[in-house]
């Protein structure tokens, strides 16, 4: 599964934290470098999965899509099971498996009773360590994927962010398409699928993550069982971070009955000091809430749109916001204009301090409202570990918002928001 935009925009809103209050969080690692993470949660349900340190960036230009490629094909044959036996493994006692890709990490993971836990362990394991890519299920699920591709395609507000990307990070890993072209991966072999996995995931970029009420030493000892044998694959090489680019300003004709704008930047990386800043001044612009000053301006005040947002999405060593609007093609530019009006007071009127201080909680009821997903907090915790190697508590959070006044939201506004250093890509 592609993680597509709306899902990973949301994870990344969520953001990385949890009350430290109600779960124990304790880390291990196995010789072979894998890191296991457990939290543990009163909960009748178990998550648990492997996260993996590499993702669409790690290709070679000529593998168009093939981390993608890999998770799906990933499930068709392990040196121990047939495609057939994975599917029932877990589904037949209720549980549920899942995975996705993203431009830097593969996550395979499942939901399920706590008492399948060691269950599901032992799946995954075996997938990610004994696969065999058959290559006459490889074939069929070509067609699945171009499938999925199509229906990409066909849906102008999700594709639009892609290709934006796309342009922003050219040159770059990060400017590599996730789904990939059709024409390429319909030629992959089972042979290319394997020399990737035993190319890019590397033990020491894994982790086995788990939210689960099991103890913390009953979830390491399983771990040691079915992960502790696995002979060490250490990565070599770093990541080169992305070039930043003069901005650009594109038009696409689409057939379609709305336009579609982005206008965005290159954005703070995950462990960027302007990273709670930036994700502050996100959030007030564009946010998931109604009372997003875009949202206000826009929808609310002038009736110009039904969709307006303002996501970051973080990197390891970049980052990128959108602003995306759909609107009709005789009020685009207006909206567009707006939008600008918008960056522009952002950049030149400090926000007053009870403004400040409302927007601030906001944020903090918003990401504490997100974490009783207990899917998506125990994918957060797998991935801020793996990219930062910390987990923020609720109270560290709050003490990083206190010290940002209007005056440091106004420069961070003025360091990414200029309207000279914007890029914009309509689809008309």
């Amino acid at each position: 599964m592609y993680l597509i935009g709306k899902t990973i925009r949301k994870l990344a809103k969520i953001s990385f934290f949890v009350d430290f209050c109600i779960m124990q969080i304790e880390t291990s690692r196995l010789k072979n470098g894998i890191r296991i993470v457990h939290a543990r949660m009163d909960l009748p349900v178990s998550y648990c999965g492997i996260a993996i340190n590499t993702g669409t960036r790690d290709q070679l230009p000529q593998q168009s899509g093939m981390a993608h490629f890999v998770e799906h094909t990933l499930f068709k044959g392990t040196t121990h099971r047939t495609a057939g036996q994975i599917l029932n493994r877990l589904e037949s006692v209720g549980g549920n498996l899942e995975a996705y890709t993203t431009k830097e990490e593969t996550f395979l993971y499942a939901t399920i009773l706590t008492s399948h836990h060691d269950r599901a362990l032992e799946l995954i394991a075996d997938i990610v360590f004994h696969p065999t890519f058959p290559q006459r299920e490889l074939e069929k699920e070509k067609h699945v994927i171009v499938e999925e591709i199509q229906s990409y395609n066909d849906s102008p507000s999700e594709l639009i962010f892609d290709h934006f990307e796309d342009h922003l990070f050219h040159g770059s890993g990060l400017g590599f398409n996730i789904l990939g072209d059709p024409s390429v991966l319909l030629h992959y072999t089972s042979e290319e699928a394997l020399a990737f996995v035993q190319s890019t995931y590397h033990t020491d970029q894994m982790e086995f993550f788990s939210l689960s009420s099991l103890p913390t030493e009953k979830v390491f000892q399983s771990a040691e069982k079915y992960l502790g044998s696995i002979p060490a694959n250490l990565r070599s090489q770093q990541r080169i971070p992305p070039k930043t680019h003069k901005p650009f300003h594109l038009k696409k004709r689409k057939p379609t009955h709305q336009c579609h704008l982005i206008i965005g930047s290159h954005a703070p990386h995950l462990s960027s000091p302007d990273y709670w800043a930036f994700f502050l001044l996100n959030n007030l612009l564009g946010g998931p809430g109604m009372n997003s000053r875009l949202n206000l301006l826009l929808r609310e005040r002038n009736g110009l749109a039904y969709s307006i947002e303002s996501s970051f999405v973080p990197y390891s060593d970049s980052g990128v916001c959108s602003i995306y609007v759909g609107s009709e093609r005789k009020t685009i530019d207006r909206c567009s204009a707006l939008i600008l009006h918008e960056l522009k007071c952002l950049r030149e009127k400090p926000l007053a301090e009870h403004r400040l201080s409302g927007y601030k909680r906001q944020l903090l009821g918003q990401m504490t409202i997100g974490t009783d997903n207990h899917e998506l907090l125990a994918l957060n915790i797998a991935k801020s570990l793996l990219h930062t190697d910390r987990m923020e508590s609720i109270e560290e959070i709050k003490e990083e918002l206190s010290h940002i006044s209007p005056i440091q939201l106004c420069e961070t506004a003025n360091k990414y928001f200029q309207e000279a250093q914007l890029s914009s890509l309509l689809y008309y």
